[in-house]
């Protein structure tokens, strides 16, 4: 937690100063009262002088308004650098996050860093605001109130060599038994996270299968779970808390106690023993103040390694030191070459000696059975993976020695599942490029066969969309997906089974619209209906991770077991003919 702070409260050393000023003025400020009251009551009650009572009275005020003053102006400088804090901790773990290849947002998972960037930033901030106005105050109150107290009487000072270990050794053992239970919160906030993304995401799904009681089930067991250790962070407090109040209050007891036998035997004056208990009240406050930031410590801690872990998660995929320099104008020229891909962890290859071209103006399908590799395949031509084995070229050159950005300012990607986001048509469209006019997103939209059902939408262009495209059917949404592919006009077109919910009459209009716009594009589709890619320029089918066949539909027909087989599964010899 050391090294976070460190790293981002830099930037604020002047507030962060004048705080330390604010705060060391308010402990001299309350350090300072006492005494002023026991002088009031050893030279002014006791002897009977109102104009001392007035003019010391007087002062106490002055210094009661500073030390108000201080604490308020400290509070609001506290707060603004704790802010502050919370904002740069929160943008850094963004921006991180947005470099994070594939392999780390797995890593993570979602609802991890969902709770990283939101409860865990939270929980910092919070022991940072409080930090700053009871963290620097505490130690400054209690060493200033030993040595004031010690001035007024040292034989009474003797009773803080019981009063400040006993309550060391609560505090103690409270910060050892909390730790490991609020990292083990932090833990069970990630699965409520999880459950309640997941079932959000699922709802029709649950709903259609009348799995609404099970998911309740699955959530109350998350809950009370979490609930659970909640309690007993809670139970370990209800002990902790009321021992150190009983702490002080036999403290006060045994002060007024023998500081009584003082003032009777005349070897304290009774305003000595006021000023002595205000300043063991403040000492025992000061250490209350500790104990309740040390509440907030330990999963403040926690959160705070939780976030470090992703400052300090580097991806996988990375821009080269020295990119190597493009020989002309981008062409699109994608070539595999003896490619072999392995997820972290597994134990075999998913891609294995994957070698094939592809070229500007043709048009490339590839297919293969459930868990053939397909998608796995695609995902290398952007660079979201990179390769284990092997190398992916793009106009000759290694997409790893190559800027991320150049690679996929080159691709126009559509993924498996069409992802829209909150905001307008036009805005989803300027995804693809920013500076798109409206005629260039009308055409895409043609070619997309979604020009018709956007103009009939409140707004057209300007229509909004619900994050997600919740708002929009599935067909839609897939088509407006490839309107931000087309309105970017790419040099490489990757669609990942981007046509599964088009009828097949828009699938035909699509893909004939398709190949008149990207007829010197290269464009390489995932398909599962294979009378819509039997016409294709070339087709590349894999099996179980390996190429098994590459060639036209007639070739492959004539030459490859595994295509006729997958041709046949979804149509009859009559069709095939």
């Amino acid at each position: 937690m050391r090294d976070l702070l460190t790293r981002f409260l830099q930037p604020y050393r002047k507030q962060l100063a004048i705080v330390v000023v604010l705060l060391l003025l308010q402990a001299i400020g309350n350090l300072y009262l006492p005494s002023l009251n026991a002088d009031i009551i050893n030279n002014g009650v006791v002897k009977g002088d109102a104009a001392y009572i007035l003019r010391v009275g007087a002062l106490m005020l002055v210094v009661t308004l500073l030390v108000g003053g201080c604490a308020v102006l400290g509070v609001y400088f506290s707060a603004q650098t704790a802010m502050a804090l919370g904002r740069d901790v929160r943008g850094s773990l963004f921006r991180n996050v947005e470099s994070f290849s594939l392999r780390e947002l797995n890593q993570f998972g979602a609802p991890s860093l969902i709770t990283r960037n939101t409860n865990d930033v939270q929980q910092v901030q919070m022991l940072v605001l409080l930090g700053l106005t009871m963290m620097i105050s505490a130690p400054l109150m209690a060493v200033g109130g030993v040595f004031m107290a010690m001035r007024e009487d040292v034989q009474l000072s003797a009773l803080l060599l019981v009063i400040i270990p006993l309550m060391a050794a609560v505090v103690g053992l409270m910060v050892t038994r909390a730790v490991p239970l609020f990292r083990s919160m932090q833990r069970k906030i990630d699965r409520i996270n999880g459950v309640l993304r997941e079932n959000l995401s699922g709802i029709r799904v649950i709903r259609a299968f009348v799995r609404t009681d099970f998911e309740q089930r699955r959530f109350a067991e998350a809950n009370a779970d979490l609930t659970a250790t909640a309690l007993s962070v809670t139970r370990l407090f209800a002990i902790a808390l009321p021992s150190l109040m009983l702490i002080m209050n036999l403290s006060t007891v045994a002060i007024v106690w023998f500081g009584g036998h003082l003032v009777d035997n005349g070897q304290m004056p009774i305003g000595n023993l006021t000023a002595f208990l205000s300043y063991i009240m403040l000492i025992l406050t000061s250490v209350l103040m500790a104990v309740m930031m040390l509440i907030m410590v330990p999963r403040a801690a926690v959160s705070a390694e939780r976030i470090q872990q992703v400052l300090d998660t580097q991806t996988a995929i990375t821009d080269p030191a020295v990119p190597e320099l493009a020989a002309g104008p981008a062409r699109g020229v994608v070539e595999f070459r003896d490619v072999e891909f392995r997820y972290p962890g597994a134990e075999e290859s998913v891609l294995s000696h994957v070698s094939f071209r592809l070229e500007p103006g043709q048009f490339t399908a590839v297919v293969g059975s459930t868990g053939s590799g397909k998608t796995t395949l695609i995902n290398l031509i952007p660079r979201l993976y990179d390769v284990t084995g092997g190398a992916v070229l793009l106009d000759g050159r290694d997409l790893r020695a190559m800027p991320q950005a150049e690679v996929r300012g080159t691709i126009g990607f559509v993924p498996q599942r069409s992802m829209l986001f909150a905001g307008t048509v036009a805005a989803n469209l300027r995804f693809g490029r920013a500076d798109a006019t409206d005629e260039q997103m009308w055409h895409a939209l043609e070619v997309a066969q979604a020009r018709e059902f956007v103009a009939e939408m409140p707004g057209g262009l300007e229509a909004p969309v619900d994050q997600g495209g919740a708002n929009v059917s599935g067909g839609q949404r897939q088509r407006l997906a490839i309107a931000r592919a087309i309105v970017r006009r790419p040099r490489v077109y990757v669609f990942d089974d981007s046509f599964s919910a088009l009828d097949f009459a828009t699938d035909a209009r699509l893909r004939a619209a398709l190949k008149s716009e990207t007829h010197d594009a290269t464009v390489v589709v995932v398909a599962q209906r294979v009378s819509s890619i039997m016409h294709a320029d070339q087709i590349i089918v894999l099996d179980a991770g390996s190429v098994v066949g590459i060639g036209n539909h007639t070739d492959l027909m004539s030459e490859c077991a595994t295509y006729r087989e997958i041709v046949f599964s979804q149509l009859s010899e009559d069709e095939v003919a």
